[in-house]
């Protein structure tokens, strides 16, 4: 349909937005949009507009995406709006189509049958959307439970606790973080049952919050740590019994929580050790970076440490590849001791601290051994050691 035929039919929405702009929303939402769905209304993005400017929707069940783009940023104007309305379009489509537009303005316009034309430059589509009406509407969540913390420390409690997800979906609420509330005091939980991460951080609400037992998936905390990947400043979260809101001032990020109770972890973390080494977090890692070259191919990716005499001495062997074994400098309190464990776990649990020390701490060869930072209290890492033989 021409441009001119299409004004002569009357618009249900005329809209003109700076392409940058409409780009990283269309990238941001599309995040949540599924192209594997039984339900097809959800492969689409939701762009509605009024006259404070535009919101971009995606979702696919199990978290949802909104992204508000408002008229003016920094007194530069970002969306005219003539005629306010919605219209769910493709979202693939719809992404691949902003991205390569030529122009920097882009202009969108609805007819009454959802037939929409999008020009931008000397380009023109037209793309067939579907009835918003169907589209589902953003959950009104209670603001009882209401906390604050910053974005960057929401994004350092991601990435030092989800790692440690079972992947398995049969684990069922073990493929979760489970984060508890009380006294101002946030503890973030992660354990496949072979090891665990746990993170503790003051946050911003009422003293009387409590909250117990809120276990979102872990994919949802991954995709959320890519979307607030450029944010800073401050985010609120609200729960309800079954799902979580993160937002800030230009952004709604919905997720669903997990069914089921999450097993005391607290019991399994033991609360002092007889032998314990403190050394540098970057010479341990990257030995055992090195060691796991010789057993990654295993199922286990075993490796070996020998602790006495101030040092820690690494080794792995692999029957049909070889064998390695260096030593770290470390301090190290109390009896000798050996022990070996899946190197991948240690390595992860190692990259996600940011100290330049840590204290590791065990109890025997046989019982779970835990990695903190040297100086600090507020990170842990627990896992679980391997019989050799």
């Amino acid at each position: 349909m021409e441009l001119s035929a299409m004004n002569a039919v009357a618009s249900q929405m005329k809209v003109r937005i700076a392409k940058s702009a409409l780009v990283d929303a269309v990238l941001q939402v599309l995040k949540a949009v599924s192209s594997k769905t039984t339900i097809p209304i959800l492969t689409g993005i939701k762009v509605s507009t009024d006259q404070e400017g535009m919101t971009l929707t995606g979702s696919n069940s199990d978290i949802t995406i909104s992204v508000r783009i408002p008229k003016q940023v920094d007194d530069k104007e970002q969306v005219i709006v003539e005629k306010t309305g919605d219209i769910v379009l493709p979202g693939r489509i719809f992404g691949d189509i902003v991205r390569k537009l030529p122009g920097e303005q882009v202009d969108l316009m609805v007819n009454d049958r959802f037939q929409t034309i999008i020009c931008s430059g000397q380009a023109k589509f037209q793309l067939n959307g579907l009835d918003p009406e169907e589209y589902p509407r953003l959950p009104k969540l209670p603001r009882e439970q209401e906390f604050t913390m910053p974005a960057d420390l929401l994004k350092s409690i991601i990435r030092q606790t989800v790692f440690a997800v079972a992947t398995n979906e049969a684990r069922g609420v073990l493929t979760g973080v489970q984060w508890q509330l009380e006294d101002g005091i946030l503890t973030c939980v992660a354990t496949d049952s072979h090891r665990l991460s746990r993170r503790q951080v003051q946050v911003e609400g009422s003293e009387d919050l409590r909250l117990k037992n809120v276990v979102i998936p872990g994919k949802s905390m991954n995709e959320l740590a890519k979307t607030l990947a450029d944010s800073s400043g401050y985010v609120d979260m609200i729960v309800s019994d079954n799902q979580i809101l993160v937002k800030n001032k230009h952004l709604e990020f919905y997720s669903r929580l997990l069914e089921g109770v999450y097993p005391d972890t607290n019991r399994v973390i033991p609360k002092n050790g007889e032998t314990v080494l403190v050394t540098s977090t970057k010479e341990l890692l990257q030995s055992v970076e090195r060691a796991s070259l010789i057993t990654r191919e295993g199922r286990d990716n075993v490796i070996k440490w020998t602790i006495n005499d101030g040092k820690v001495q690494v080794t792995s062997t692999a029957q049909d590849i070889g064998s390695v074994m260096e030593q770290v400098n470390a301090e190290v309190t109390g009896p000798d001791l050996s022990i070996s464990f899946n190197a991948r776990y240690m390595m992860e649990a190692l990259r996600s601290f940011d100290c330049e020390s840590i204290r590791i701490q065990f109890t025997g060869m046989m019982t779970p051994f835990i990695i903190q930072p040297a100086t600090e209290d507020d990170s842990l890492h627990l896992i679980v050691p391997i019989r050799t033989r």
